[in-house]
């Protein structure tokens, strides 16, 4: 996973989610495998650097001016408003993390996942407990007349998410892809959870295209924006509500200890 083009925040964590799994490691690491950083350097993210988001490339792991609610957001698929009783510096101290990890192979998303939520525990001494509290959400449901969404070819397969952009346009493929793969990759697009309404269990192949910033969707060849693509193209909708959600609520957590 490579980013090359610079996005706002929003995105550029987005993509970090969406492109973690774009692209098929020359060698994977064994899927049951449960990896950790071997070794970590975490520091200050340079302000003079422009370099931001996530990046695998084999078995290295580098992470760019990211705050630890990204990172949390990241390792525990959720959205922002579900970190809650945290201190402030958690959203607004930004950092730069190098590290390779303790396997053979390149992890998947979910191997990633599971490093930042050890690197989470052991060098921020993040601790949290879940509980549910009644948050604004958007119910991911299926519209009337049915979903638009193709049984994947080989739902055995690796959920599989290719993201591109150009500007504000955004185009992700998802190949053996689930709901939840589905709502993890848009979350980050999204000003509030996504909660996953739609009572479809399998995996399935598609694409959507969208302008994640819909005051900029005004051009005549602009795709639409993310809810009105959502509901043209995949036969889903985005419907604002009130529900109790899962939270993690933070107990503990401090600056990084020393490298």
């Amino acid at each position: 996973m490579h980013l090359n083009r610079r996005y706002s925040l929003i995105a550029i964590i987005a993509l970090a989610a969406t492109q973690a799994l774009a692209q098929t490691p020359a060698h994977p690491m064994a899927a049951d495998a449960h990896p950790s950083f071997a070794v970590a350097t975490i520091k200050p993210h340079d302000p003079n650097s422009r370099h931001q988001g996530f990046d695998t490339n084999g078995e290295r792991f580098t992470i760019r001016n990211e705050s630890v609610t990204s990172l949390i957001m990241f390792a525990y698929s959720i959205d922002k408003h579900q970190v809650v009783d945290a201190p402030d510096w958690i959203h607004n101290d930004t950092y730069d993390i190098e590290g390779k990890t303790d396997t053979e192979g390149e992890p998947s998303l979910h191997q990633q996942q599971e490093m930042v939520q050890k690197l989470l525990a052991e060098r921020f001494q993040l601790k949290f407990h879940r509980d549910k509290r009644e948050l604004p959400i958007y119910a991911v449901r299926v519209v009337k007349g049915g979903a638009k969404l193709k049984p994947a070819a080989d739902p055995n397969a690796q959920p599989d998410q290719q993201g591109s952009g150009h500007g504000t346009e955004q185009t992700i493929t998802y190949t053996s892809a689930s709901m939840a793969d589905f709502i993890m990759g848009e979350q980050f697009f999204a000003d509030r959870p996504l909660v996953d309404q739609t009572g479809l269990d399998g995996r399935y192949d598609f694409s959507i295209r969208y302008t994640y910033d819909e005051s900029k969707a005004t051009g005549p060849n602009a795709p639409p924006g993310l809810f009105t693509a959502v509901q043209e193209q995949l036969g889903l909708k985005f419907e604002p509500t009130k529900a109790p959600v899962e939270v993690l609520v933070i107990d503990r957590v401090e600056r990084p200890s020393p490298n």
